[in-house]
């Protein structure tokens, strides 16, 4: 039996089959729904991401996974895209039943013999190079198709960096590009929670001083030490939710990550409390931009 598992419900929302195998690409060494053969599952469940064409791939990726009559159970938050996924799920030719509890919507099919619009919906939402920013990019991915403003107001601020350094939450790889600009910079590991920004990442960073890995930087990463700086816009996002604790928990990595005398240079959102963590975990932090809503600091270890 392969039975499929798309997201991290919260306990006792749905019965889980013991051993489904993870295909999140937020939980770092989950498996890519995008690679696994056509027909080969027996069943799925799938917390469905808010986002109309992340919502639709994985969908979609989902029933061409299943084999003909068996199981998939889809569910959302009402607010957040639970009241949609019947009308997407009869698009793909389904018969839905649908129930609600605990403020969420779940729809419940078999995966009929033929399906419609599954090609459509999986090249919608698949990696591709985006015009607006000339790099490979993917829906679901953060900023998936527009430059970020925080991100380019760090990139504004930054100095030419020099010697070995990080980009910790690299996304696609837009900050690391404007890093990477200095010569001087001789190493820069990348890293990032989202499997599709890693391999995005991948793709638009082709440097030999480069090396992207797919990690939670809750934590610091195994061998990266004694860096000379640090770049990072940090999520203070986690399931949709504000979590001001993942900026904190960046910027106490970033600190491990750093050598004596190495800088830290983060861009946040004007409201996030960050000033307390920064002078906990350094000796100095200036405030070297702000405007457009945004704050961008140097730390000195």
């Amino acid at each position: 039996m392969t039975d499929l598992l798309y997201g991290a419900p919260a306990p006792g929302l749905v019965e889980v089959p013991k051993g489904a195998m993870q295909l999140s690409p937020l939980m770092p060494g989950s498996a890519d729904i995008a690679k696994l053969p056509d027909a080969s599952a027996d069943s799925a469940q799938v917390l469905a991401p808010p986002g109309t064409l992340e919502r639709d791939f994985v969908l979609a990726q989902a029933l061409r996974v299943l084999k003909p009559g068996a199981p998939l159970t889809a569910f959302a938050p009402k607010d957040k895209g639970g009241s949609r996924l019947k009308k997407a799920l009869e698009g793909f030719g389904c018969v839905v039943g649908e129930d609600a509890r605990r403020h969420h919507r779940f729809c419940h099919v078999l995966r009929p013999a033929k399906l419609a619009g599954f090609a459509e919906a999986i090249a919608a939402g698949a990696p591709r190079i985006v015009p607006a920013l000339g790099l490979w990019s993917q829906p679901g991915v953060f900023s998936w198709d527009r430059p970020d403003p925080g991100s380019l107001k760090l990139i504004e601020a930054l100095p030419d960096l020099r010697g070995r350094g990080a980009d910790l939450g690299c996304g696609i790889g837009l900050l690391a590009r404007a890093v990477l600009a200095s010569r001087a910079v001789t190493a820069l590991a990348c890293a990032d929670l989202d499997r599709r920004a890693v391999e995005c990442a991948a793709h638009n960073l082709d440097d030999p001083r480069v090396s992207v890995s797919w990690t939670d930087l809750r934590t610091p990463p195994v061998g990266v030490a004694d860096l000379d700086f640090v770049a990072m816009n940090p999520p203070f996002h986690d399931g949709g939710a504000e979590d001001r604790a993942l900026g904190q928990a960046f910027i106490a990595t970033a600190a491990a990550m750093l050598r004596k005398g190495g800088s830290c240079w983060l861009v946040a959102n004007r409201h996030l409390p960050y000033e307390m963590p920064l002078a906990a975990a350094f000796v100095a932090v200036t405030l070297r931009a702000e405007g457009g809503g945004y704050k961008v600091y140097e730390a000195r270890k």
